[in-house]
């Protein structure tokens, strides 16, 4: 018996047994009630793990924004003109790079955070960040801008005038 026939009969053997195995999984799928009320409490068990999950995640990520906005402000920012220019400019490339890795979102978004709080109108930079910032990024700085009361900006994405502190004054 040649080699590549016995490679071809065990493959076929093979498939033919996985192929009647999902015939079999799919009759009793459709005839067994107790098998479909099984799985379908399986799924909903899988479904509620994975939320738990996705909410543990959130509250995670939230906790480090609180954590790396309140670090920030405790390094303090500069307050000379040249200065704050400097730091703006080393801020945004380092955002930059980090969105290019794409490994430390959190991370990224803060290094955008500490070029806003330097910049100074920082609603156009806002509008500039919300065409070249990726989605997530920009979530994560929003965040950060809603945890920061002393950064006064109005609505986060449009600049509307109806926030609960009134008319952002630049």
């Amino acid at each position: 018996m040649r080699t590549s026939t016995l490679v071809a009969a065990s493959a076929g053997t093979l498939l033919t047994g996985l192929l009647a195995y999902a015939v079999y999984f799919d009759h009793k799928r459709q005839t067994d009630p107790e098998f479909r009320k099984a799985l379908k409490r399986n799924n909903r068990r899988m479904a509620r793990a994975v939320k738990e999950e996705a909410e543990a995640h959130g509250a995670e990520q939230r906790e480090a924004i609180k954590k790396a906005v309140q670090k920030a402000k405790d390094e303090g920012f500069p307050a000379d003109l040249e200065e704050k220019e400097t730091y703006f400019m080393t801020q945004v490339a380092k955002g930059e790079s980090l969105c290019a890795e794409g490994t430390d979102n959190v991370e990224a978004a803060l290094a955008f955070y500490k070029a806003l709080k330097v910049y100074p109108q920082p609603k156009d930079l806002i509008s500039i960040y919300d065409k070249t910032v990726p989605k997530e990024i920009l979530e994560i700085l929003a965040e950060m801008v809603a945890m920061d009361a002393g950064l006064k900006l109005g609505s986060f994405t449009g600049g509307e005038s109806g926030s609960p502190e009134g008319p952002a004054v630049e």
